[in-house]
């Protein structure tokens, strides 16, 4: 009983990196080199600029050196290289990630704070400001 432990335990340990390593070469390559149609490559550039790295945050998947964005990169390069939409992409990597993915969430009852706090922001600063300036007036 022990040897099978031993024995298993040694399987499991070997074959752990494996999954790891199994990374396609069609992945790497779209990850790290422009496609071959130039009107193919505009497009997948363009929808890149529009999606942001989930690890970086304030960076564009474009702009970005994490693997999380290499692997997006691969994921738009091979579907716009396969005949698909940008707009399709992008509705694909929302529905996948969530609308943080997008510099541009769209409105909707999650998104709504991002949207109406700049408005409720800035008549703050406005209400505040009036209210200083009348105090310095008395």
């Amino acid at each position: 009983m022990r040897g099978m432990l031993i024995a298993l335990s040694l399987l499991a340990a070997l074959g752990a990196p494996i999954p790891l390593t199994a990374q396609t070469a069609d992945a790497d390559r779209y990850a790290y080199s422009e496609l071959p149609d130039p009107a193919q490559e505009a497009k997948a550039h363009d929808l890149m600029e529009e999606l942001r790295c989930l690890v970086c945050q304030g960076q564009s998947i474009v702009d970005s050196d994490a693997d999380m964005a290499a692997d997006m990169r691969a994921l738009v390069r091979e579907r716009i290289a396969n005949g698909e939409a940008p707009e399709a992409v992008r509705d694909w990597l929302i529905e996948r990630y969530g609308d943080y993915v997008t510099y541009d969430p769209p409105l909707g009852w999650a998104t709504a704070p991002l949207w109406f706090a700049p408005f409720l922001l800035l008549g703050a600063g406005v209400w505040l400001a009036t209210r200083s300036f009348r105090r310095r007036r008395r």
